[in-house]
C-alpha cells in the first residue's frame, strides 16, 4: 500500500480546498453585484453565467480533489 500523508501536506491540501471555495464564493458574488446593476442584457448574462459558474466550482471541484486526495483504506 501507500504511505500516509504528511502533516504538511494534507494542511497545503486542506488550505487548497479552502482557498477554492472561497474563490467560487467571490466569483459567485462578483456576478451577483454585476448582474444586479447591469442595466442592458449583456452584463446582465455575464453575471449570471459567472453566478453558475462559480456555483459548479464551490460543488465540484473540492470533491473532486478531495477524491483524488483520498488516503487509502487500511488494512
Amino acid at each position: 500500500m501507500s504511505e500516509p500523508v504528511r502533516p504538511q501536506v494534507a494542511q497545503r491540501r486542506w488550505l487548497a480546498l479552502v482557498g477554492i471555495r472561497l474563490a467560487g464564493v467571490a466569483g459567485a458574488v462578483l456576478g451577483m453585484v454585476l448582474a444586479a446593476r447591469a442595466h442592458d442584457l449583456l452584463p446582465k448574462l455575464i453575471g449570471i453565467a459567472l453566478v453558475l459558474s462559480a456555483l459548479v466550482v464551490i460543488a465540484i471541484v473540492p470533491a473532486s480533489l478531495a477524491h483524488r486526495w483520498r488516503s487509502p483504506p487500511a488494512p
